[in-house]
């Protein structure tokens, strides 16, 4: 869910990198709360809580994306290729810095990462 919020406060910010684990987290969220509330407005026959949903995660949907591409060193209009941008959203990023930005992992060590110190 920390993911999920994350590009929520990155609103519209297409500058940078995004992890494959961030885009994904988001990804899953998105889909499961797309769905919840597709199921909503189905019982309630509303029809537009979904509708609402998607349009105001549009622009981060897109965000993420691009920065995702940024990661693996591409521009941000490669999502616009079908197949291969699915390649790229799953090829590990780039190591160290490239022309988009730091590397989010920074130094690699997931286990620093969630705070588990190594004795």
């Amino acid at each position: 869910m920390k993911y999920y919020l994350d590009v929520l406060k990155k609103y519209a910010d297409f500058n940078g990198r995004a992890r494959r684990k961030e885009y994904w987290m988001f990804v899953l969220f998105n889909m499961i709360f797309t769905y919840t509330l597709l199921f909503v407005d189905i019982y309630l026959q509303i029809g537009v809580l979904n509708l609402i949903y998607s349009l105001a995660l549009l622009i981060p949907s897109i965000a993420v994306a691009v920065r995702r591409m940024h990661d693996v060193g591409k521009s941000g209009w490669f999502i616009l290729i079908p197949i291969y941008n699915l390649i790229l959203a799953v090829t590990e990023g780039e190591k160290g810095p490239n022309e988009y930005g730091e590397d989010p992992k920074g130094s690699g060590n997931e286990i620093e990462e969630i705070g588990i110190t190594q004795e």
